[in-house]
């Protein structure tokens, strides 16, 4: 345990020592927040966007001419109570229930303070029931930042860690600890941790600073949003110990990180929801730990869901961080 610490009180001083980094690791998310809000905080996009329950195959199978509007994102959805939640955020501007053998007059619901939501109203052609609901408008920002944080913890987790121990091996610090009585899990194990404390660190300043200043939401628990992202943030910090397990060089080692930071830097729902593009995609982001990172974010700060309930992403997660933790203390060399 006090090789354990040693190590780790030394990666943590290195890093604060660095004032240059340190500051624009705690700046730049601020910056990007303040910024994207300020660009988004006009009138939305003008493209139309109704969630219909149903397939897409469903959806062009529809007779009636509403549901082939120029203009329009027609979304299939199955989770009814989620997508009665985004009604009343504005992020649907109408839920439809179309006309079939099992609801023959269908249904739809509506936010009466979305002035989309009226005008789609008028278009949809008779024979449905109209449910209301209510709730505040979602922000772009409101529904940015948890993406957002979790990007820099990505970036902060891969370059941080992944990029400091391949620069360590070619100036030859790993060799010289080579000669201690340090293991190679201990040496990890240890920037694993040292890099959370500061992603957490950073996690929180910005989290709090986008509270203050714009005032985004909060329905979930602030100690369950901790725990959920300090255990992503572990996921990712695993991912670049085993990127830099044997590699050599810092070129490779940069490309290496680009490669799989920018996949998951635009799939993983950070800047955009993944409903309604195509399936393939959809399943191939549930292989990027970014997108489970992301999505649970959002859940736990819009919907208030409890961490007992992301049972699945926790424990990928979870799973995750043994995995790429275990096989990259097996791998790691030195030299």
């Amino acid at each position: 345990m006090k090789k354990f610490i040693a190590l780790l009180r030394a990666r943590t001083i290195e890093f604060y020592r660095d004032r240059g980094t340190m500051i624009w690791t705690f700046v730049f998310p601020i910056l990007a927040v303040g910024g994207l809000g300020f660009a988004f905080s006009g009138k939305s996009q003008d493209q139309y966007q109704i969630a219909v329950i149903g397939t897409a195959e469903s959806i062009e199978q529809q007779a009636s001419s509403f549901f082939h509007l120029n203009y329009v994102k027609y979304v299939p959805v199955s989770a009814l109570d989620q997508s009665i939640e985004k009604v009343r955020r504005h992020q649907y501007d109408l839920l439809i229930e179309p006309q079939n053998g099992n609801a023959p007059t269908g249904r739809y619901w509506m936010n009466d303070t979305s002035p989309k939501g009226y005008f789609m109203e008028k278009l949809l052609p008779h024979g449905y029931t109209k449910e209301t609901v209510t709730g505040v408008e979602l922000r772009y920002v409101d529904w940015l930042l948890p993406g957002l944080i979790s990007m820099n913890m990505m970036f902060s987790a891969l370059f941080g860690v992944g990029y400091t121990i391949v620069r360590y091996r070619k100036n030859g610090v790993l060799k010289r600890l080579k000669a201690t009585p340090v293991t190679a899990l201990q040496f990890l194990a240890a920037q694993v941790v040292s890099r959370l404390l500061i992603i957490q660190g950073v996690a929180s300043t910005v989290f709090l600073g986008s509270k203050f200043l714009m005032n985004v939401p909060m329905r979930g628990s602030y100690f369950d949003l901790f725990v959920f992202m300090s255990l992503g943030a572990m996921a990712l910090i695993s991912l670049s110990t085993l990127i830099a397990a044997r590699i050599q060089s810092e070129e490779f080692a940069e490309g290496m990180l680009n490669l799989i930071t920018w996949p998951m830097m635009f799939f993983s729902g950070v800047w955009f929801s993944l409903e309604g593009t195509n399936p393939v995609l959809q399943k191939a982001a549930l292989i990027l730990p970014l997108t489970h990172i992301v999505s649970g974010a959002r859940a736990i700060m819009l919907d208030g869901t409890p961490l007992m309930q992301l049972g699945t992403p926790v424990a990928l997660l979870a799973l995750l961080t043994i995995v790429f933790l275990g096989v990259g203390s097996a791998l790691f060399r030195w030299n």
